[in-house]
């Protein structure tokens, strides 16, 4: 299975499919292993990934990981951690700022080739509106965030962790106080041996 992986992989990271519609050039940033026991599904590199080719490098990466009371390291080790986003590319800039939605391209192509891979998978992070819609469909991001218990075992709805969602963090206090207590549980579960 790790070959077939690594085949896949390498397949997608030379990925040029929505090239003439990526305004800096497509550089598919996917980050797994045959290992991986927590995915995080996200959105779409900003242009700060797209430049370091490292997933949630960025102000939104700090967020993520103090909502899963993880350092850099083990964020980082894709035999804990990988990443597979619903866009693979930077799609590039609104007029009225903020990033493009993903390629709608990119997911439909490459995760049912990803996934099904992934044997070691004990827990998904769904994280930001298009993630979540992706894998339960429609959905108010509030409405499936506060329900993430029905969603259990295998997936977590999250927010996306962008500087937006510090307001929205301050009016519902119940992200804090349940939400991120049973999403480190949901981790620890996940990355026990």
């Amino acid at each position: 299975m790790a070959s077939r992986l690594d085949m896949v992989l390498r397949e997608a990271r030379a990925c040029t499919l929505c090239a003439a519609h990526l305004p800096l050039g497509p550089r598919p940033v996917v980050w797994l292993s045959a290992a991986t026991r927590v995915l995080v599904i996200g959105q779409a590199p900003g242009t700060k990934v797209h430049e370091s080719g490292v997933p949630f490098d960025d102000a939104s990466g700090d967020r993520l990981r103090g909502w899963m009371g993880m350092g850099r390291a083990q964020f980082y080790d894709v035999a804990q951690v990988g990443f597979l986003p619903s866009g693979l590319c930077y799609p590039g800039v609104l007029p009225r700022g903020g990033d493009k939605p993903p390629r709608p391209e990119c997911a439909p192509l490459w995760h049912p080739r990803i996934l099904p891979l992934l044997t070691q998978l004990r827990l998904t992070l769904l994280v930001g509106a298009y993630a979540i819609t992706g894998a339960l469909g429609k959905g108010p991001v509030e409405a499936r965030v506060r329900e993430f218990r029905q969603h259990l075992p295998r997936y977590f709805p999250l927010p996306h962790p962008s500087w937006r969602t510090t307001a929205w963090q301050r009016r519902t206090p119940w992200f804090d106080a349940e939400t991120l207590p049973a999403l480190r549980a949901a981790l620890a579960r996940a990355l026990a041996d």
